[in-house]
């Protein structure tokens, strides 16, 4: 960024500038745009932001660690307040912490002291959000929490604030200025609270060891959720898995596949998978057996080593191995290498996956 790209939005590198050096040049006119300038003043804003959350990473300290322990410890909800643009960054905080595993929602200050405070519990955890950490409405609020037994994390500006004085856990979240060239309008400040929030919820997510399907319960529909479903979830089980033992006879075998309606059956040993039987099997079992096929038993026609997945595997995996190896149907097994269902590419396309 060059240095007059920073002069035109008063973004000095050291920040130095005071307010009066923010005051319109030409009040109720406008600027004529060129290209130029435009790229170069949203740049300037980037960098600005960028550059404000780099530096509050770099004041990263126990005070973090302390939240951190203290959301770990939440046997209730994240409750998340804010007034104004805080307000606005709480909101999308709490989505964030509900969609990552944890109990979360955002609720106005001023609404908690017309009522809503009967939403929390004393198991619940109270995280705040004000720049100057004096907001009235914020204020207002912070002797009922404490009365309550809430522990309460302050994400604020201001360390010395009020907010922080009643907070068990304070995160600094303060900034040079903002980008606005008033110094007025929350840009870099909400930027980096939002930052902070995103930290606090994904190392969250990550000591809780929350997984893909964890996430997927969080996010039932759409294509997020339809990427995030399990073979689990869509797998056909019990008396709809074709399966006959080693030693069943020709007719048996043509009898499974016929009444399943799938092409093939699984050939099991004492429950455990051994190989696979499909209509293209029986089709060469003729051409080399010719007349006496009908004398063979499954583990004479099937072929060994089919292809399997775990219940556990993401439903895309699934259609991964069978646009792979060509194949329409697709056995599950169990730790035991027992079949447990099947997956079929209708499933697949029934789903959404497809």
């Amino acid at each position: 960024m060059t240095q007059s790209g920073l002069n035109q939005l008063n973004l000095s590198p050291a920040a130095a500038a005071t307010d009066t050096d923010f005051q319109p040049k030409a009040s109720g006119k406008t600027v004529p745009a060129k290209s130029d300038d435009i790229l170069t003043l949203a740049a300037a804003v980037l960098e600005q932001e960028a550059g404000a959350i780099l530096r509050v990473k770099d004041r990263l300290d126990q005070n973090f660690c302390a939240a951190m322990d203290l959301l770990l410890n939440c046997s209730g909800k994240v409750v998340v307040t804010g007034m104004g643009k805080s307000g606005h960054i709480g909101s999308k905080i709490a989505a964030t912490f509900a969609s990552t595993g944890t109990p979360a929602f955002f609720v106005h200050p001023a609404e908690l002291r017309h009522g809503d405070f009967g939403m929390l519990e004393e198991r619940d955890l109270v995280i705040a959000l004000s720049s100057s950490g004096e907001t009235q409405e914020i204020k207002l609020v912070l002797e009922p929490i404490k009365r309550m037994g809430l522990k309460l994390v302050a994400l604020t500006g201001n360390t010395r604030s009020t907010l922080a004085k009643y907070a068990d856990a304070v995160i600094d979240v303060s900034v040079e200025r903002e980008a606005c060239p008033l110094n007025l309008a929350p840009t870099t400040s909400t930027t980096v609270s939002l930052a902070m929030g995103d930290a606090l919820a994904i190392v969250l997510m990550t000591k809780k060891q929350v997984r893909a399907e964890d996430f997927a319960r969080s996010h039932p529909g759409g294509a997020l959720g339809k990427s995030l479903l399990t073979v689990r979830d869509i797998m056909r089980t019990g008396m709809d898995v074709p399966v006959v033992p080693l030693e069943a006879d020709h007719e048996t075998i043509v009898s499974e596949i016929t009444r399943k309606k799938l092409g093939f059956t699984a050939v099991c040993d004492k429950g455990r998978l051994k190989g696979i039987i499909t209509d293209g099997d029986l089709r060469r079992a003729l051409t080399k057996f010719k007349h006496t096929v009908f004398e063979k038993s499954a583990d004479e026609i099937m072929t060994v080593g089919p292809r399997t997945i775990s219940e556990n595997s993401l439903a895309v995996e699934a259609l991964k191995v069978m646009e792979k190896y060509s194949i329409s149907d697709l056995l599950i097994v169990d730790q035991n290498e027992a079949p447990v269902g099947l997956i079929d590419l209708k499933d697949l396309l029934h789903a959404g996956i497809i």
